[in-house]
């Protein structure tokens, strides 16, 4: 079939037709063309009974395929269809039960023949799963992993860690056969709180820092940081049984009652102040009962505040001069253990107190937004949010993240976080604060990358998106994955059916990308776009391809390929509904 050279087009070449059959079961097919060293393959793209055009794409030299071509064959070469070995340069490796050969799935164009990845490859880059609703991407998302760990006389990666945030609970039925084998384990988290035998979502109160309350309530504005780092500040003075805890309470409410002796109102509005700080904030050496001695009788604190007839507080002074002796600069700079544990509800009254140590006691701009930190705070502890942050036992983020991955005694290799009900931006919220653990946790490592974790993010483009957190935080948790995780061990994986609206650095980091049809013109444009060897036929044919088919490309994939995935078994729940067989 394959005759002379005719004529060479860029990276086109055009051969005699010698068989005068215009076969068109050989569109797509790749040929080889002979060299000295290299072997030149190309993909046949029109056939007439006169010539064949084929479109190089790339050499195989000492049995490795390359993409792209430098030289071209000369005039003399001689073409033929590609070779299984050759082939396997291309597709993969046949024998998927080998440990470095991952199935992704069945080749479009070769009956009968698998496309498989080098598992180093696939994973230790960051992917994208994307397509629009029904075309296959929690399939094709539950059939990977279920390669990777289900497939007969396949060594299993025991040591592997998934998280999938999973806001449907799509995955609990395609991982449960992990339970089965003796050396995995499949982990569903939920946060269904009215059920006392569910394994739940929990997160301790105090692993929370600056940024996490930051984005637990919502703070799009910067200027209210120091007020967030304040809160935690007092949080730990007054939950501490540090030696030096003590002195702070002490410090730090005095000097919350000097500001209010000094404030300049009336003797009533200063008494009620004090009176309404020390209810709440005290110590045993500074409350309301504390005596206060002067030569001949003394007076507690409280009778100190008692109102003359000529509504002044006499005993001011003195009351002034007792409290600036707790006041103590030094302790600013000295560190207060924090081995205990405290609540969300620690923290209400950390930030209450740190309204009244802000000095928002003369009602301005600040005590607004701070008290609406406030009212969110109190919204979050009156709702089921709340039970994710009960944590009522010491542990480090080092043993939470070990426990996170482990069933009774069992490792467990996936843990899907079913969030159920949970509204948007709880969602979010929760997502940010488990995969920022997770990235303190790799990076905390003595041995760098000995515990990979590889987060999964299910209808990504409502939580990985580009919002205020790099105003506010000065980083996005998951672009910071993106970009630094890789050396640390951690990866992140998204699926979404809206590129577009996801974050535009992520999208950009991402390595490999199974790309299911898509109709948007603008979301099939942000993806091929990361690519230069997707070309318009590709593009073309993404709004064409079949449920459960993918365009499969970068890192991994030596060219883009047309992918047909095995459906999952067992399924997960995202298939779509049966409509007529409910209707009838």
């Amino acid at each position: 079939m394959f005759g002379k050279i005719l004529g060479i087009d860029g990276n086109t070449i055009r051969v005699m037709n010698t068989s005068k059959k215009a076969e068109i079961s050989i569109i797509n097919v790749h040929v080889v063309f002979l060299g000295d060293v290299v072997k030149y393959v190309g993909v046949v793209k029109n056939i007439t009974e006169d010539y064949i055009d084929i479109n190089l794409i790339g050499e195989i030299k000492n049995n490795v395929f390359t993409a792209g071509i430098i030289k071209k064959p000369n005039a003399n070469s001689t073409c033929r269809v590609i070779a299984k070995q050759e082939l396997e340069t291309i597709l993969g490796g046949q024998d998927y039960t080998k440990r470095e050969n991952l199935l992704i799935g069945n080749s479009e164009i070769y009956d009968n023949f698998k496309v498989t990845v080098k598992e180093d490859n696939f994973f230790v880059s960051h992917f994208a799963i994307v397509g629009n609703t029904g075309s296959g991407k929690s399939c094709g998302m539950a059939r990977l992993l279920q390669n990777l760990f289900f497939l007969n006389d396949r060594v299993v990666p025991k040591n592997a860690h998934f998280v999938i945030f999973d806001a449907f609970n799509d995955y609990s039925t395609a991982f449960a056969p992990m339970n089965n084998h003796p050396s995995l384990s499949f982990k569903n988290l939920k946060c269904d709180f009215d059920n006392d035998f569910a394994d739940n979502v929990k997160i301790p109160a105090y692993f929370l820092d600056v940024d996490d309350l930051a984005i637990l309530l919502d703070v799009s504005d910067p200027s209210l940081i120091p007020a967030i780092a304040n809160t935690l500040r007092i949080t730990y003075i007054f939950k501490s049984d540090d030696s030096n805890a003590r002195k702070y309470q002490n410090s730090i409410i005095a000097s919350s009652l000097l500001d209010i002796l000094s404030s300049g109102k009336s003797s009533t509005q200063i008494r009620d102040q004090i009176i309404a700080v020390l209810t709440k904030f005290n110590t045993p050496d500074l409350n309301l009962d504390t005596i206060i001695s002067q030569p001949g009788y003394d007076r507690t604190l409280r009778q100190c505040l008692l109102i003359d007839n000529q509504g002044k507080i006499n005993a001011i002074n003195l009351v002034v001069d007792f409290v600036a002796g707790f006041v103590n600069k030094d302790l600013d700079n000295v560190e207060i253990q924090r081995d205990f544990v405290y609540t969300l509800d620690d923290l209400y009254n950390a930030l209450e107190f740190s309204l009244i140590n802000e000095g928002i006691l003369s009602a301005n701009v600040l005590f607004d937004k701070l008290n609406s930190l406030k009212v969110r705070l109190r919204a979050i502890m009156n709702s089921d949010l709340k039970k994710v942050f009960e944590f009522d036992r010491v542990i480090t983020k080092d043993e939470f993240v070990r426990e996170f991955f482990k069933k009774g005694e069992k490792q467990s290799q996936i843990v899907g976080v079913n969030f159920g009900n949970l509204d948007d931006r709880t969602v979010k919220m929760l997502t940010k604060i488990l995969s920022k653990i997770f990235f303190q946790f790799t990076v905390s490592l003595e041995d760098r990358t000995t515990f990979p974790i590889h987060i999964i993010i299910e209808e990504a483009h409502r939580y990985v998106q580009d919002d205020s957190d790099v105003k506010v935080l000065g980083y996005n948790i998951f672009e910071r994955i993106t970009k630094e995780g890789r050396k640390y061990g951690i990866f992140l994986g998204i699926i979404t059916q809206r590129p577009t609206e996801l974050s535009s650095t992520v999208l950009s980091q991402c390595g490999n990308f199974i790309a299911f049809k898509m109709y948007y013109l603008d979301d099939i444009e942000v993806v091929t776009s990361l690519s230069t060897s997707v070309t318009e036929e590709l593009k073309e044919k993404l709004k064409l391809l079949h449920p459960g088919m993918a365009l499969c490309f970068g890192n991994s994939f030596s060219i883009p390929l047309v992918v047909q995935f095995d459906l999952p078994d067992p399924m997960p729940v995202s298939t779509n509904v049966a409509i007529t067989n409910l209707w009838y």
